[in-house]
């Protein structure tokens, strides 16, 4: 009696220690249902089918399982059917799964979500005479306007820090080409791009192929082996008259602009919207034409209060005619909140790392609480960004503005009534012999006195008086040379 107590106990003590270890993982709400069970030694070597209901309108199915019992050496592998087909099998080797119309936890198939009975398998290579294995699945139905799903786990701790990360790049599942082992040109694969950012200590990296889904698979897979980079999901929405990037979303967004599913750039932007993206214009500075067909941005009817971000910085295109500076500062003129960050646009994993565009150069360096989608994406669509040109390790350009009690960081507002003073400091590392440069309709309202960057970390400080006008303040830093080498946000000011 004594050893069942003891075996029960042990039993209750692994299922609570097992749920919590799947909860760190699990979706922030709470499941949508529950299957729980026991499996006994009828069950040895045997599959039990346990069913379930898909409701309609579900666009990705999450499963996670749990299951005491391994003390005493029982084993319950996993599985998947769907009304018409089966959908997966894990065996022992996963205890959570996500699948949708366009991608998959490895081991499982991508397709549609069809309403209707399906059926968890479970299968008993071991379970003992007079063992009981009892197993609790949870179960996420997302529909449309559930928060994206992300491709990773948060790769980094809970702290409020900078990272770095690269926006924008291509592989095998558009037009990303590299040498192979035998020096052919060829596809590139993901994981080369990956193992670049990865070398360069790289934070987070958006792969965004060109108006797929399907390097979706591909990062999943490759995800848990790159546990130190969050992978966010992203794909290039290339139409004729512009394009654009959309990250945080895995559901289809249509590109065909003209089309009957997108008659104008606005209809894709709701697509986006919809499904919880953000929508970033690329490359806006560059030539359209036969040599790049739709990379300027042309497209007509554009809801600029759909935009969240424009990549200011493609390649190594910082400053000149082919910048995206000049489009994003006519947005601010007309009073838009956008915030710029950076991407190299690589398609050659193999590149030179020291030169654009190679994976990282530029850096787009974002301050966010944490690693994960989430809250990169949030920390971007709040502009608490600056992008590092050339993509280096070290480099820091941090700026607060104070009105009194108020304070303001890039990205934020900062009230400014007529006659306000407003004190800005500006804290850059890794520029020495440059300076700093402010830029924006507020600019002229400053003091800013000697803004020469004398040693590799630095503290500068001027003051401001508001003029009671909505205005925008941005600050650069130039290396000696002149030349761009960090690129703020502004902060705005609100009378």
């Amino acid at each position: 009696m004594r050893w069942t107590l003891q075996l029960r106990a042990w039993a209750g003590l692994a299922m609570a220690m097992a749920l919590a270890t799947a909860a760190q993982a699990q979706p922030a709400r709470a499941p949508d249902q529950t299957l729980s069970g026991t499996l006994t030694a009828a069950a040895h070597q045997t599959y039990v089918e346990v069913p379930f209901m898909v409701p309609p309108g579900t666009e990705r199915l999450t499963i996670e399982f749990v299951y005491t019992g391994q003390e005493q050496k029982s084993v319950i592998d996993l599985g998947l059917r769907d009304p018409e087909r089966l959908r997966g099998w894990s065996g022992g080797n996963k205890d959570r799964f996500t699948l949708s119309a366009t991608d998959a936890t490895p081991s499982y198939l991508a397709g549609s979500i069809k309403p209707g009975t399906w059926r968890l398998i479970l299968g008993a290579p071991n379970i003992r005479k007079d063992a009981r294995a009892e197993y609790v699945a949870r179960l996420w139905f997302d529909r449309a306007g559930a928060p994206p799903a992300e491709l990773s786990a948060a790769a980094g701790p809970g702290a409020e820090r900078w990272w770095r990360g690269d926006l924008h790049m291509h592989t095998a599942h558009s037009d990303g080409a590299c040498l192979s082992r035998k020096g052919a040109r060829v596809p590139c694969p993901v994981f080369k791009t990956l193992e670049a950012a990865a070398t360069r200590g790289l934070d987070f990296v958006a792969v965004t192929d060109h108006n797929t889904t399907s390097h979706f698979d591909a990062l999943r897979e490759l995800a848990p082996y790159y546990d130190d980079l969050l992978i966010l999901a992203g794909r290039e929405i290339t139409t004729f008259h512009g394009h654009a990037n959309v990250f945080g979303p895995t559901a289809d967004i249509d590109f065909q602009l003209g089309g009957p599913r997108a008659p104008r750039i606005a209809d894709i932007q709701a697509q986006a919207a919809k499904a919880g993206g953000l929508f970033s214009i690329n490359h806006p500075g560059l030539p359209s034409g036969e040599f790049c067909m739709g990379c300027g941005w042309t497209a007509p009817d554009t809801d600029y209060s759909a935009v969240q971000a424009i990549e200011v910085v493609n390649g190594g295109f910082a400053e000149g005619p082919l910048s995206g500076l000049a489009f994003w500062e006519a947005r601010l003129n007309e009073g838009r909140r956008i915030t710029a960050v950076g991407g190299s646009d690589n398609h050659d994993a193999g590149l030179d790392p020291r030169k654009a565009p190679a994976i990282g150069v530029p850096t787009t360096v974002v301050w966010a609480s944490q690693l994960s989608q989430a809250e990169i994406l949030g920390a971007i669509r709040r502009g608490h960004v600056f992008i590092d040109v050339a993509g280096t390790a070290d480099r820091l350009l941090e700026v607060s503005a104070r009105s009194g009690t108020d304070v303001a960081q890039m990205g934020d507002t900062l009230a400014a009534p007529a006659g306000g003073k407003i004190a800005v400091e500006v804290h850059v590392a890794g520029a020495a012999g440059g300076r700093v440069r402010l830029a924006g309709d507020a600019a002229t309202l400053a003091t800013p006195g000697d803004l020469s960057i004398g040693s590799g970390d630095q503290t500068l400080a001027f003051d401001l008086t508001a003029d009671g006008a909505a205005r925008w303040l941005r600050i650069d830093v130039l290396a000696p040379d002149g030349k761009l080498i960090l690129l703020g946000n502004p902060i705005y000011l609100r009378p």
